[in-house]
């Protein structure tokens, strides 16, 4: 039925399809399917057997790389989306948390520091425009539309910030509106302080209100330490000049008792010498050690006299170092070193201070009457 010829070009098919191993199964299938039909009485059962394996190996062999290459592309693409998540997520800011800090002072004084830095005129923390360090413009308020009405515990302070012009480090915020910085300020116990800081950016047009990054509460909060700071560093120092007149003056009343107590032969014999001329006594202990008997009240003075200088004149520049004299038209007393703080009294002109601490800005001072507070430097003058 068939020719040599044909049996011949049916054999180079079957050889060719064995050896190329093409991967398109639909054809590998027909030619299967072709093969077990005619291949048998064409080509012998060598050959129907190999054309049989070929059919049952060739297409799992495919299917099993087929199926490898699909877990490997989808693994891969599995970390590629977990990869740019996880930067997201580690990137997010936590908009709207605020700052909540414990400080172990007394609620009067943060209380206090509070009240002052909400009348600085500044919100720190954000900005306008590039070139600004922060907003300013800001006024002192007992309340805010901005935030809901507080109903816990805890006094409330708020600092505002009309027709703000999109203010940075707020969350979506692009528009002009109010900015607004809410302080409470709670107790807790005797010795420490709870202040809660949160600050909101609310649009003039759809009202629509913005979270804080927390940079406003960060920098708000470190002006409130920094002051509390200043506050503290003056009572310690207050404290060691206290200490130092008490010793100062238990020296004084030790040396006035061993004056008391000898022989009246060493005293002067005209009184009226000693009436009109100061009496000058030399320490046993340090040569250059004197005190100083003032005729009119007897008020003694005691210094370290260098060489070469009388204690007239050692005492006269001792005064010039650690007193001053307030300027026209006077000056404020604060209660710490900033201009915000509340004032404890008005100092006139020509008024008398003694400095117990200095800054590059600012004098600490006590007043005849023994009220301790600051005043700026160039309010002041020497005698």
């Amino acid at each position: 039925m068939f020719d040599a010829k044909s049996v011949a070009r049916v054999d180079s098919f079957v050889s060719a399809v064995r050896d190329s191993g093409k991967s398109d199964a639909n054809g590998v299938n027909q030619g299967m399917g072709f093969r077990s039909r005619g291949l048998e009485f064409l080509a012998g059962h060598r050959r129907t057997a190999d054309v049989s394996l070929l059919r049952r190996c060739r297409p799992v062999d495919r299917w099993f790389d087929a199926r490898t290459a699909s877990w490997v592309l989808l693994v891969f693409l599995l970390f590629a989306v977990a990869l740019p998540l996880a930067g997201r997520t580690k990137d997010k800011l936590p908009y709207g948390e605020g700052l909540i800090v414990n400080i172990s002072l007394p609620e009067s004084e943060v209380e206090q520091v509070v009240e002052d830095v909400t009348q600085n005129g500044v919100i720190r923390g954000t900005k306008e425009y590039n070139k600004d360090e922060f907003v300013s413009g800001a006024k002192a308020a007992t309340s805010s539309r901005v935030f809901p009405q507080w109903k816990e515990a805890g006094k409330v302070f708020y600092k505002v910030r009309e027709q703000a012009i999109d203010p940075r480090n707020f969350k979506d915020s692009g528009d002009v509106g109010t900015l607004v910085v809410r302080y409470v300020v709670l107790a807790q116990g005797e010795k420490n302080t709870v202040l809660r800081i949160d600050a909101l950016f609310e649009e003039d047009f759809r009202h629509t209100v913005h979270q804080s990054d927390g940079s406003v509460e960060s920098n708000e909060y470190k002006d409130i330490r920094e002051h509390l700071d200043a506050i503290e560093l003056m009572k310690r120092q207050n404290l060691e000049a206290a200490e130092e007149r008490e010793e100062l003056l238990a020296k004084k009343r030790e040396v006035a008792a061993r004056n008391s107590e000898a022989p009246t032969a060493n005293l002067p014999s005209s009184s009226s010498s000693s009436s009109s001329q100061p009496v000058q006594q030399e320490n046993a202990g340090d040569p250059t050690s004197q005190t100083l008997l003032a005729p009119s009240s007897g008020q003694e003075v005691s210094a370290q006299t260098p060489p070469g200088q009388t204690l007239e004149e050692h005492v006269k520049d001792l005064r010039k170092q650690v007193e001053r004299l307030v300027k026209s038209p006077g000056a404020p007393l604060k209660s710490a070193p900033f201009h915000t703080a509340s004032t404890l009294q008005l100092v006139s002109t020509g008024t008398e201070v003694l400095i117990l601490i200095s800054t590059p800005y600012w004098y600490g001072v006590e007043t005849h009457d023994g009220q301790h507070g600051w005043m700026m430097r160039e309010q002041l003058e020497l005698p």
